[in-house]
């Protein structure tokens, strides 16, 4: 892993003592319906020839800032993707390296109807009790051998996890290894946070292929270095159900309009 994500991991692991030190620590219950919803929007979307659209509520990266985003802010900018046709909306919480918050995420629930994913560097059982989302982001390449054990205590507090991964070694553990059921192929690699889409072209067949084998059938989510409509066009040709993009929407002046652009991919005429 790159150092950055060690100096983040580190970060987290003081929020994660922090919240085991909390007197009034809240405890979440209950049972979403996150794999249900994201499949009928995501097939709902595709069958109407548009680009089914995961829009990022992204204040920062590591590497970049792009905007302060308060909680009123995310509610708005979340209803804007909605509105333009995304299927459902990622907000960031890591608070340090990425400007992310709780708060954002709870006002993002209250301002849409759309399925909500949580994208934070979760490690351990504490943080499922933070707060209520649709869909939950969980890392293999951090987590390892813990990843299965996660992927059912999120499911067993009401998240369907969104696996990550970025190459084949992870790829390969994940199928073989966890109940994962929705996939999503990060085009950063970790180790250098080099971007490369090529990784979701490389990525899927070897998905493809171990779903025909055992007749499973995975999800499949590209994330990370989608700008251009061409860039969404290559990634649904390349066999992928859904395309997570944050920077270049919340990048654009205007939200609404480049998450409608990107929805609306299919409709360009490719010469």
């Amino acid at each position: 892993m790159h150092s950055a994500i060690h100096e983040i991991i580190n970060s987290t692991e003081k929020r994660i003592k922090t919240l085991y030190e909390a007197e009034d620590r809240p405890t979440l219950k209950g049972n979403t319906q996150g794999i249900e919803k994201i499949i009928e929007a995501i097939q709902s979307k595709k069958n109407s020839g548009k680009v089914p659209i995961i829009a990022e509520v992204k204040p920062a990266s590591p590497s970049m800032k792009i905007r302060d985003i308060s909680p009123e802010e995310a509610g708005k900018i979340a209803m804007d993707m909605e509105n333009a046709g995304a299927i459902a909306i990622s907000v960031l919480t890591e608070p340090e390296f990425f400007e992310g918050s709780i708060d954002n995420l709870k006002a993002v629930r209250e301002a849409i109807s759309l399925p909500v994913l949580r994208k934070d560097f979760i490690i351990d059982k504490v943080q499922f009790d933070e707060v209520r989302s649709d869909l939950i982001l969980l890392i293999a390449g951090i987590l390892g051998e813990k990843l299965e054990e996660l992927i059912e205590y999120a499911r067993s507090k009401g998240f369907e996890p969104l696996v990550e991964v970025h190459n084949t070694e992870e790829l390969t553990y994940v199928l073989e290894n966890s109940s994962a059921k929705i996939v999503g192929i990060n085009n950063r690699d970790l180790t250098t946070l080099e971007v490369d889409i090529a990784t979701t072209e490389e990525l899927i067949p070897i998905i493809k292929k171990y779903d025909r084998r055992t007749g499973e059938e995975h999800l499949v989510i590209s994330e990370s270095g989608v700008h251009t409509s061409e860039d969404a066009r290559r990634m649904m040709r390349a066999g992928a159900d859904a395309i997570l993009i944050g920077t270049s929407i919340v990048k654009d002046g205007d939200v609404y309009r480049k998450t409608k652009e990107l929805v609306d991919a299919l409709d360009d005429t490719i010469e």
